[in-house]
């Protein structure tokens, strides 16, 4: 999760305090998930907040009605599960969803570009073994193996195959001869298209769906379903009221951790280091989502406001042998430890110690096993990596870029981030292991954090500290390549990453889903948070803070 300093500072005037919370122990009987026609979201609570507008009870039993229409073709009844998917309400109808799952089995083999794409997609999603070519897109090229030229003209079909191409798992050639002719058609039919029909198409282009953060896609999709013609208004209307139930817990959200953080009074004890509250929520906004996961929301910002602290104490503050003793503290972890360490790093390795052991007693009760020696070895990790950083600073040593980039992965600090949630998602009896020999679920969203971070964003936002970037290094070992040859480097890197995550979140499913979940969530968020423009704005992340917070 780190970055350079970012000077655009959102502001909290518009948050306003929730009436009612969500309790730890309502998250935990919430997160058994829905038995027997109970919904995960306190619906009591939830019909108090919406007021009398909407009856969250009745919204959902509208749309399971939808779900039990007989008489649906196969292709509606998967474009309503794709709009809840895309909605982000599908959360609520786990088993209809998956009870209406072969409608994708009978149509991935059509011969209609819409609907054999969409079937795919959805059937993958779902962790259904099914090959790009094989199944479907061999259909529509031609004997040359080039997509069929009629098919520029099937702007539906071109829009599904485009979110497809993006599900790629390596070894795919087709799905990058479908990215490539999607892309193509579908920008030079926008001109062509009415209003709002080119706007979805603009943003599907932009933000590709598999790509992109759930909820904010969300929001623009709702605003083109509302354009359309023949409505399904049922499932707009439980949308609009999860929009609004989750923004109203996002905001009591960000009050608990804007009131934490100023009682910390790290900002004001080290006021170099970084002061983003809003900025560090919206990683854990977009990781853990749901009602369920509110409690770990806030414990996850903690650690993730802390990793940036530290960071930005390596790079700004500290000795040499000052961050040595912080480490070697940290390897102690005991609170007599930091008694040697200068006042400010005392702080943050008290407030260190104490919100990691928090979370270790709440993994504790939760699930009945102790993870505090498994976080402490986490910490100690990341510290160890920094200090590599550190000390090829203070040796004037130059990495290779291959060199840094395997620290880089640690010292982004998702490794770390990764290992609390995975505790507290209760997968403790594993968490060592992923320490010790970090797996691709977790390798890849660093990688692509650390390749996307080192493309230019650091630079631009003018941080004081020094920690080299991967794209430096690489172009001292490539003196004949030009900046764009290495950010070209770098895009296919990250492109490779993205397949191997897919690989094993769509397809090996090794961990939970719950776990993978977040690992593509933390991959998708990282180019909101570092796509800057030329006045150094993130407007996409200040787009997405008005829709889910502000």
């Amino acid at each position: 999760m780190v970055a350079a300093p970012a000077r655009i500072i959102f502001s909290f005037s518009s948050v306003e305090p929730l009436l009612i919370a969500a309790s730890p122990a309502a998250a935990r009987n919430s997160r058994q998930g829905r038995h027997r026609g109970q919904f995960i979201r306190p619906l009591a609570a939830s019909n108090t907040l919406l007021g009398n507008d909407f009856d969250l009870q009745e919204g959902l039993t509208d749309v399971q009605k939808i779900l039990h229409q007989r008489q649906k073709s196969n292709r509606e009844m998967m474009v309503t599960i794709d709009n809840l998917k895309r909605l982000c309400v599908d959360h609520y109808f786990e088993e209809e969803i998956e009870s209406a799952m072969s409608a994708c089995m009978n149509l991935v083999h059509s011969n209609d570009l819409f609907d054999a794409t969409l079937a795919f997609r959805l059937l993958r999603e779902a962790g259904y073994d099914v090959s790009a070519k094989d199944d479907v897109l061999w259909r529509f090229t031609d004997n040359s193996g080039e997509f069929k030229l009629p098919l520029s003209k099937d702007i539906r079909g071109l829009l599904s195959l485009h979110d497809m191409s993006h599900m790629n798992i390596g070894g795919e050639a087709l799905l990058d001869k479908a990215k490539e002719f999607s892309s193509k058609h579908l920008a030079s039919a926008i001109r062509y298209l009415e209003p709002s029909l080119a706007e979805y198409v603009r943003q599907s282009l932009d933000h590709p769906y598999h790509l992109s953060v759930m909820p904010y896609k969300a929001r623009h999709h709702l605003t083109y379903l509302q354009s359309l013609p023949t409505r399904d208004t049922a499932v707009e209307k439980l949308a609009i009221a999860e929009f609004q139930l989750n923004k109203l817990l996002h905001q009591k959200e960000m009050q608990e951790i804007k009131r934490w953080w100023m009682d910390l009074g790290l900002a004001q004890e080290i006021p170099v280091v970084r002061d983003q509250v809003l900025k560090w929520y919206m990683w854990s906004m977009t990781a853990l989502q749901g009602y369920s996961f509110s409690r770990y929301r806030v414990e996850m910002t903690k650690i993730i406001s802390l990793v940036y602290v530290v960071d930005d104490i390596f790079d700004l503050v500290g000795t040499l042998e000052e961050l040595s003793l912080f480490t070697e503290a940290v390897k102690m972890w005991n609170t007599a430890a930091a008694d040697s360490l200068p006042s400010y790093m005392r702080s943050c390795y008290k407030a260190l110690y104490t919100i990691t052991n928090e979370i270790a007693d709440m993994a504790e009760k939760e699930h009945g096993l102790n993870p505090a020696n498994n976080l402490r070895k986490a910490w100690t990790v990341l510290f160890d990596g920094f200090m590599v950083e550190a000390k090829w600073l203070a040796n004037h040593q130059v990495p290779t870029a291959e060199d840094y980039l395997r620290n880089g992965v640690v010292t982004s600090g998702v490794p770390l981030t990764f290992v609390h949630i995975f505790i507290m998602l209760g997968c403790d009896q594993n968490s060592e292991a992923l320490i010790d020999h970090m797996p691709s679920v977790i390798s890849c969203p660093a990688k692509i954090l650390r390749l996307w971070d080192d493309m230019g964003s650091a630079e631009d936002e003018s941080q004081e500290g020094f920690d080299g970037s991967y794209k430096n290094f690489y172009l001292m070992e490539n003196p004949r390549c030009s900046p764009t040859d290495a950010e070209a480097h770098m895009r296919s890197l990250i492109a490779r990453e993205w397949e191997e995550l897919n690989r094993e979140c769509l397809c090996t499913r090794t961990f939970s889903s719950n776990f993978t979940q977040v690992c593509l969530n933390i991959a998708r968020m990282v180019s909101v948070m570092y796509s800057y423009n030329k006045e150094q704005r993130l407007l996409v992340l200040e787009d997405y803070a008005r829709m889910l917070i502000l």
